[in-house]
């Protein structure tokens, strides 16, 4: 099933759940990975704290403010980068994190570009959304990309079946950490273990997918 514009022109909280399953291309320096995305974030511009568009528009999230469907890239702990989709509507500033994949195409390309690859395994390659970004080749040049556009060397190339997902508190956030605002698919190898202050994971509330 294609992506349009209209479907990520909703509230994060909509899109975020809609694009589990949904497979992201990527074509940088002539190489290409092809993913399923397993597990997402959603984040809601000036209604979020956890936002980086919770205090306005700036230099660095003024993507978030445009069309829904674009890139944002953002650098964090001043080593990674991690990748968005624009969402809502042109104003809002809402985005959905892309957290893990499952590579389908391209493993050897996203192995070359993980330093840890052998000790990880193929299964968590793209586990974690700077280990994501990182296969994907993606960085802060690659903000702004229309993953929509057929011409864009990134971008979204179809929704997947719905299907049951679950939803938890968000990764990594010191405000507003604890909305449920978390999507991923069940056994699924790539996505985060949460860990709360503990090592216990949390099995999360059962949802059905959009339709």
């Amino acid at each position: 099933m294609s992506i349009d514009r209209e479907l990520l022109a909703r509230p994060a909280l909509q899109v975020a759940p809609a694009l589990l399953g949904a497979t992201l291309l990527s074509r940088i320096a002539g190489a290409e990975v092809l993913v399923r995305i397993t597990e997402v974030e959603a984040y809601e511009g000036s209604l979020d704290a956890a936002s980086h568009a919770y205090r306005g528009q700036t230099k660095r999230n003024a993507v978030m403010f445009g069309e829904a469907g674009r890139l944002y890239c953002y650098f964090v702990y001043g080593m990674h980068w991690c990748a968005n989709v624009t969402c809502g509507q042109p104003g809002t500033a809402a985005a959905v994190l892309f957290r893990a994949a499952e590579i389908l195409d391209g493993e050897p390309v996203a192995q070359a570009r993980t330093a840890t690859a052998a000790r990880l395994g193929a299964g968590k390659l793209a586990s974690g959304p700077a280990r994501l970004a990182r296969v994907l080749g993606l960085s802060g040049e690659c903000t702004g990309l229309d993953l929509l556009d057929p011409r864009s060397p990134v971008r979204l190339t179809g929704l997947g079946p719905p299907a049951d997902y679950r939803t938890g508190p968000r990764v990594g956030v010191a405000a507003a950490a604890e909305h449920p605002w978390r999507f991923w698919l069940p056994e699924e190898p790539s996505v985060s273990a949460y860990r709360p202050g503990g090592r216990k994971r949390i099995a999360g509330t059962r949802q059905t997918g959009p339709s």
